[in-house]
């Protein structure tokens, strides 16, 4: 059996991920606050966690990971693919709660769902691989993006830790830039105003000149060649090379 968690499997990318697991046999146990039922089946099992919370990340989701790991799959890869777009503005105009909450989705769930993953998937005949769902946002400043930026950048660092970390010769830790799909997030940047977003006619751009990828080409490309071939430990992929 071959296995895969999924993070953010409501809609978008994580929703195309499951669905393109499931497809290729994967059994998935998808992460999020919602589900979607087009994943309904016997091989999904479904966890509801808010990743805000992440201070409760081993509470809430050991029994999930516990019950997959007792069923001894021969592979298992964690997909940190969850993520929040929000709050949009610069520096000084935010409130920390909105700043902390985002950190929480963005960054702080990364590494405590991570931190479980590799204390639950201990068995070293086990294959065991952990992809990092990132963006252009980890390297290119966005004005008014900022958080998202920051916790991008912190999300590559910790595959880097990873690839330090882990050793053993069947654990791969790598990051992916997936580039422009076509979602919600999208849709979000694109509705404020420059005063807001400074960056926003960059994400206009990507609309108008069709750049936009459906998530379900990207999912197939990131199974394809991230989580059923051969990686190298510590690397970060972009969109071309997928």
């Amino acid at each position: 059996m071959q296995a895969a968690i999924v993070t953010g499997v409501s809609r978008g990318l994580g929703a195309a991920l499951a669905a393109e697991l499931l497809e290729r046999g994967f059994t998935v146990l998808g992460i999020g606050r919602a589900s979607n039922p087009a994943l309904e089946r016997a091989s999904y099992a479904f966890a509801r966690f808010d990743l805000a919370d992440a201070a409760r990340v081993d509470e809430a989701l050991t029994p999930a990971f516990s019950r997959l790991a007792a069923r001894k799959p021969a592979s298992v890869c964690l997909l940190n693919n969850a993520a929040t777009a929000g709050p949009v503005g610069t520096l000084g105009r935010l409130a920390s709660s909105e700043v902390t909450s985002a950190l929480m989705v963005n960054l702080a769930a990364v590494v405590t769902l991570t931190n479980l993953f590799c204390r639950v998937f201990a068995d070293p005949a086990m294959a065991r691989r952990v992809i990092n769902v990132s963006s252009g946002a980890a390297q290119n400043t966005l004005p008014g993006e900022g958080v998202y930026c920051v916790a991008k950048a912190g999300m590559e660092m910790l595959t880097r830790a990873l690839a330090a970390e882990q050793q053993a010769a069947n654990f791969r830790a790598i990051t992916v830039r997936p580039g422009v799909i076509d979602t919600d997030m999208q849709v979000f940047a694109r509705s404020h105003s420059p005063e807001v977003l400074p960056s926003v006619e960059l994400f206009k751009g990507f609309h108008r000149d069709g750049r936009l990828v459906a998530p379900a080409i990207v999912a197939s490309k990131i199974v394809a060649r991230l989580v059923v071939d051969d990686v190298e430990h510590g690397r970060t992929y972009s969109y071309q090379e997928l």
